[in-house]
């Protein structure tokens, strides 16, 4: 009988969703951290339940050749995948889709999915970092220890050197109450704004001196210029709106999501964002578009976005379950929800639509699997499957699923 603190042989047999993989004992299933799948090592059970273990690798008796040297905190933020080959991670990313598609959503994919690449230092645009103390960085998986980001490399040298002044700043005025610093900047990290969430009101005065730091922008939004099919147009977003965070593969993701817009189809946009899709496809594919954001800051860039590109699109600020498709003649549907998936109401009005085409972009490949079942069971087939590393050296992926279906 397994118990906490027990340590076990284990034969890696394959990856899991969520960053461990599996291994079997005494036909219980073992999630291990820190391993590779054909490796055989020592882990100490750390968390046992009915069906299944918890553990962690203590000795790699047999590494994978795919094992690397790595200096950092595996469980620093963003370092899970650190010890395994970047293009090893790639493929065990794509296996991690097909084995969630065909376990959750019973579902077989028309092929292979291809992971495209992403380099793995500087990526990150957007970033929250905790303040603890004098100390501003990460936690560390599973805990609300603080580790250092700069070790894990996702933001630039630039950016760290920054948050450092930042922090340099907020101890010489004695802003202790300063818990969060959310931060974003644009792809050439020529812009570059935070956010201070504190545990009672700092003084405008101390804001102001906060946010002169070198190395800051003034103001809440970061713009980019995107190019995609042939056009370039800007796109403004504020601190707190949610946008996709790799800088070295945002054109060719959006590139891959608006091609799969049929010239001239309507288009809605649900989760839109600032509107990097919407703006992207009523531009390069002359798609006449209803977009859909809930979130306040997310709905103000929208509306800026748009009207800066002189695009006649129906921007509406309101959730996605409660969109009415009415008279609208929709044929395509790009869908970009949390990652807690479509909820049943809001599956209920992609599938409303009867577009003849839905393009799931999901960054959590379980609620995706669970959600394409729904839609290949409304009448729909899956036409291709492609993902993109937006989140290297984590277990994260973001996919694209495309589906076809029955029409309007």
């Amino acid at each position: 009988m397994l118990k906490p603190g027990d340590v076990i042989p284990l034969a890696i047999e394959k990856p899991a969703v969520g960053g461990a993989m599996i291994a079997r004992h005494e036909g219980r299933v073992v999630l291990v951290s820190g391993v590779i799948p054909g490796e055989h090592v020592r882990a100490r059970i750390g968390r046992v339940t009915k069906g299944m273990a918890l553990a962690v690798a203590v000795t790699i008796d047999q590494p994978s050749p795919d094992r690397r040297t790595s200096s950092e905190d595996p469980l620093c933020g963003g370092c899970l995948y650190r010890h395994i080959a970047y293009s090893r991670q790639l493929e065990i990313k794509s296996q991690v889709i097909a084995d969630a598609f065909a376990r959750i959503g019973r579902l077989d994919l028309p092929s292979p999915v291809v992971v495209a690449a992403s380099p793995e230092d500087g990526y990150r645009m957007r970033a929250r970092l905790h303040v603890r103390g004098s100390k501003a960085g990460f936690f560390r998986e599973g805990t609300h220890d603080l580790c250092d980001a700069r070790a894990t490399r996702q933001l630039l040298p630039a950016t760290l050197d920054t948050i450092e002044r930042l922090m340099a700043a907020i101890r010489s005025i004695g802003a202790d109450t300063v818990r969060e610093i959310e931060l974003s900047e644009n792809v050439e990290a020529t812009e570059r704004v935070v956010h201070l969430e504190t545990s009672e009101p700092l003084d405008p005065r101390l804001i102001a001196k906060l946010v002169s730091v070198e190395g800051l922008t003034t103001g809440p939004y970061v713009t980019d210029a995107i190019a995609v099919g042939g056009a370039t147009f800007a796109l403004r977003r504020h601190v707190l709106a949610f946008f996709q965070g790799n800088r070295y593969l945002l054109r060719e993701f959006v590139q891959h999501v608006t091609e799969r817009v049929p010239v001239g189809s309507s288009l809605a946009d649900l989760y839109a964002g600032a509107g990097l899709f919407t703006v992207a496809a009523a531009v390069t594919r002359a798609a006449p578009v209803v977009a859909v954001e809930g979130d306040s800051y997310a709905a103000g860039d929208l509306r800026a976005n748009v009207a800066a590109a002189g695009i006649n699109v129906d921007c509406v600020n309101g959730a996605v379950e409660g969109l009415r498709v009415g008279g609208r003649t929709v044929e395509t549907v790009i869908v970009d929800p949390p990652r807690t998936g479509l909820s049943p109401d809001a599956s209920a009005v992609v599938l409303g639509t009867r577009a003849t085409r839905i393009v799931y972009v999901s960054c959590d490949v379980a609620t995706l699997a669970r959600d394409a079942r729904k839609i290949v069971d409304a009448g729909y087939a899956i036409e291709r499957a492609d993902a993109f590393d937006l989140f290297p050296n984590t277990p994260h992926v973001e996919t694209v699923v495309v589906f076809t279906g029955i029409g309007n």
